[in-house]
């Protein structure tokens, strides 16, 4: 293997990744500070790669449909948030899990009726279909290269968000104490109401942006799922730099042991899971 495949290797896990973090970062954040199990968070990574694919197909514009997408998605977590989650709250973790898998179920099946069971894809568009040419016979798409920076871009922005802005400010405090935060004046349920929404929209974002690298299909979400909570486990509920960390880890684990272990490949990602928390057995940044 020479340098240049390992490169590419490296840059596909470091997108992959990226990806990875925008759908679990809400799932952290719906989790630590809400304190919602919320099964159905990658049923909103699904809705967003349908939207995409149908927006596309109306409008003949990828950005238009990642556009219009992610307020609806965001639109969609709100209502659910409102109509059902809020009712949680003070429930224990099965209420949770039962009524989170039931919206999976309810999403699944609303995906059929609407897009039906085949599996679709979305054309690269024009202007970034093309690749940079690292050697003669190895070269590398420039939209994986977009991808990664959008998602960096986005890291960065929600870290802003939440350490540094008075929204970050009644988020944090919200977690620690939301009695509190409601004596001093703060709309706790809208609050919370916004920081779901904001949850289903990154999924949904992720979802969209993923389409012309990835298929649109039934139950997509599913496995998307199972690697957001894997990411959560390994960088500490609630925390964000915990689940960009993660994200980077599993995304590098996934790529590589697909190259080099493919027969083991799926095992990678629980191993590093197991090896994080022998370590810390609360995550990384607990």
């Amino acid at each position: 293997m020479d340098v240049w495949f390992f490169l590419i290797q490296l840059l596909n896990g470091v997108q992959y990744g990226l990806l990875l973090f925008l759908v679990a970062s809400g799932l952290t954040l719906i989790f630590g500070i809400m304190g919602i199990i919320n099964l159905a968070h990658g049923a909103f990574y699904m809705l967003g790669a349908y939207l995409a694919w149908w927006l596309a197909g109306l409008t003949g514009s990828l950005v238009a449909a990642v556009v219009l997408s992610l307020p609806l998605a965001a639109l969609v977590g709100y209502v659910i948030e409102a109509l059902l989650v809020r009712t949680l709250y003070k429930r224990d973790h099965l209420d949770q899990v039962l009524l989170t898998y039931g919206l999976i179920l309810i999403f699944n099946e609303a995906q059929r009726i609407l897009w039906g069971n085949d599996v679709h894809g979305i054309a690269m568009p024009t202007a970034v279909n093309w690749s940079v040419r690292l050697t003669e016979t190895l070269s590398y798409p420039v939209y994986r290269v977009i991808l990664s920076g959008i998602c960096a871009a986005l890291a960065v922005v929600m870290y802003v968000v939440i350490a540094k802005t008075r929204f970050g400010m009644w988020v944090r405090a919200g977690a620690s104490n939301r009695d509190m935060v409601a004596a001093l004046g703060i709309n706790v349920k809208l609050l919370f109401g916004v920081v779901f929404a904001v949850g289903a929209a990154l999924a949904g974002l992720a979802g969209a942006i993923s389409t012309p690298i990835s298929s649109v299909a039934p139950g997509m979400g599913d496995t998307v799922l199972i690697l957001c909570f894997v990411v959560v486990v390994i960088g500490g509920v609630g925390s964000v730099k915990g689940a960009f960390l993660g994200a980077m880890l599993i995304g590098l684990a996934d790529t590589f042991g697909k190259v080099f272990v493919p027969d083991f490949a799926s095992f990678t990602v629980y191993g590093v899971m197991a090896a994080v928390l022998l370590w810390k057995p609360r995550g990384l940044f607990a």
